[in-house]
């Protein structure tokens, strides 16, 4: 009974916060729902119409680009980083510390410093590259596609390498130093090490942090919004922002509801596929 009596609390707190607004979702999906207006039940029409839409098809390739880029370039830094953080250094308390700044500071703030630093006029990236003779006039780097989304990328790994790292960190300081130092008996370099004892011991830990890094990025908002809004030219929109310039900007909550379930489907195949791969083979 105590068990129970400590489990209604958290339950009944994800079905009024997570799972009414959920089901709400799912079946404002399956309506024609102006704003201010009653809906209209279309079945599966909004879905179908958003499989005909060439921006939806063009925010479902944005969306995986700046998923799988963003992630593979934080595992990649933050599993290094975990490394130089778990050697013996001066001030390495202060400089592990320092280090969380980019994942405390509000999305918010950190994003319009990055406006300003993207900045063509202003920007201080545009100030360097003039001055070194690389370009004059410097490049637009929210105002030209390709550009906008590599600083997208730019600005989530940098906003994402510190929980990467620190996550890391705390999974390598559980690696006994004996296996190490077996290992070096056996004659086993630096790489092998790496490779033989570090990486498998740290695999739950890099698929946990990976999970929640791919949920995250996938369904990012706040950083896309802020910076680009979604431009130039729906160059960079992703499933929760186009969702929210549908719903909100063009007042249909149906089609805008249907266009942010999309991206449940392929964010479960993802979590399945990396749940298959960590489970353990028998010998």
């Amino acid at each position: 009974m105590f068990s129970w009596l400590m489990v209604v609390p958290p339950v009944t707190f994800l079905l009024l916060l997570v799972g009414y607004p959920l089901i709400y979702g799912v079946w404002l999906s399956l309506e024609d729902r102006p704003v201010a207006r009653a809906g209209t039940f279309v079945g599966l029409a909004n879905f179908i119409a958003d499989a005909r839409d060439p921006v939806f098809w063009q925010v479902t390739i944005n969306t995986f680009v700046y998923t799988i880029a963003a992630t593979i370039l934080k595992m990649v830094g933050g599993l290094g980083l975990a490394l130089t953080m778990n050697q013996d250094f001066r001030f390495k308390n202060t400089i592990r510390a320092a280090m969380l700044l980019p994942f405390i500071v509000p999305t918010v703030l950190s994003t319009i410093a990055w406006m300003w630093i993207l900045d063509p006029a202003f920007a201080p990236v545009n100030w360097f590259l003039r001055n070194l003779g690389l370009a004059d006039p410097g490049p637009s780097w929210l105002g030209n596609a390709h550009l906008a989304m590599m600083s997208l990328i730019i600005v989530n790994v940098w906003r994402g390498l510190p929980f990467y790292g620190i996550t890391l960190l705390a999974g390598l300081q559980t690696i006994s130093p004996e296996l190490y130092e077996a290992a070096t008996i056996d004659g086993a370099s630096t790489w092998d090490r790496f490779i033989y004892v570090t990486l498998p011991l740290l695999k739950p830990v890099i698929f946990i942090v990976t999970m929640f890094s791919v949920i995250f990025t996938f369904a990012d908002f706040q950083l896309v919004y802020v910076l680009t809004r979604g431009g130039p030219a729906n160059a960079t929109h992703l499933f929760a922002t186009y969702a929210f310039d549908v719903a909100m900007g063009g007042g249909q909550l149906g089609m805008g509801a249907s266009i942010a379930l999309a991206m449940l489907p392929p964010l479960a195949l993802i979590i399945i596929a990396m749940s298959l791969y960590m489970k353990p083979t028998k010998s």
